[in-house]
């Protein structure tokens, strides 16, 4: 009896792969690197130099996400199956539109690219027009969208694992954001905060802000949709080059 139910035990235990702790390890690991760079942003601007505090930034979070991308990529059937919907007539539809939804948000064109890539001095803004006046956190609801659109897809419990971890990061850089904008520019965010909202279009519906369509009329908007475009035709070839990456 001991050995049989051991055996049960241990046939239901096999969808927990180590994959699943390894990818909350360089989860928590990204939150850190990314959240405490951010934190301590005035701190190393006073001493090296904003473009250059840039530049460590993006050579310690880029490298880190793009390893999370390849093993998510690697390993997002491991674990249990929790549901499969993929044969569902619509459902890819769904997830490709959603898809495309969440990286308008991820990539809004309030961003200055050039700062971006240090070549101006990188400066922290305090925004509310174009994508800010449907949500202060863009990149926050961009990514629960992306998690929603994927784990529906894949449905498997390493991608739910990813999705949960993806999601608390960005709920935490929503308080974390909002701390260091208030801590930078004072009453003039705690009016910019009272004028929009975390919920995407609350703000609106309350009649605290108002939607003008002309501030999306720019061109790093239709950038960000040749990239979605582009991501859509070359999407078939990343996963297959991921997969020759052995991690």
């Amino acid at each position: 009896m001991f050995e049989e139910s051991t055996l049960i035990y241990m046939k239901s235990s096999d969808w927990l792969t180590s994959s699943h702790f390894v990818m909350a390890g360089l989860l928590i690991g990204f939150a850190i690197a990314h959240s405490g760079l951010a934190a301590l942003r005035p701190w190393g601007e006073q001493r090296i130099g904003a473009r250059l505090y840039r530049v460590l930034f993006a050579l310690v979070s880029l490298p880190f996400a793009v390893v999370l991308i390849i093993y998510f990529f690697n390993h997002r059937y491991d674990g249990l199956q929790l549901w499969q919907v993929q044969g569902t007539p619509g459902i890819q539809t769904v997830v490709w539109v959603l898809s495309a939804i969440s990286f308008l948000f991820l990539y809004p064109a309030t961003f200055n690219l050039l700062e971006i890539a240090a070549i101006q001095k990188p400066q922290v803004h305090l925004f509310e027009i174009g994508i800010i006046r449907i949500t202060r956190h863009p990149q926050m609801v961009g990514q629960v969208i992306w998690c929603v659109a994927h784990t529906l897809w894949i449905g498997t419990s390493f991608t739910l694992l990813t999705s949960v971890g993806l999601v608390l990061h960005h709920l935490f850089a929503v308080w974390h954001g909002d701390k260091r904008l208030l801590a930078r520019y004072g009453e003039a965010f705690e009016a910019a905060k009272a004028r929009t909202s975390v919920i995407p279009f609350l703000a609106i519906l309350q009649g605290r802000q108002h939607l003008k369509w002309e501030e999306f009329a720019r061109p790093a908007y239709l950038g960000v949709i040749g990239f979605i475009v582009l991501l859509w035709w070359v999407h078939p070839l990343l996963i297959q080059a991921t997969a020759t990456i052995n991690l």
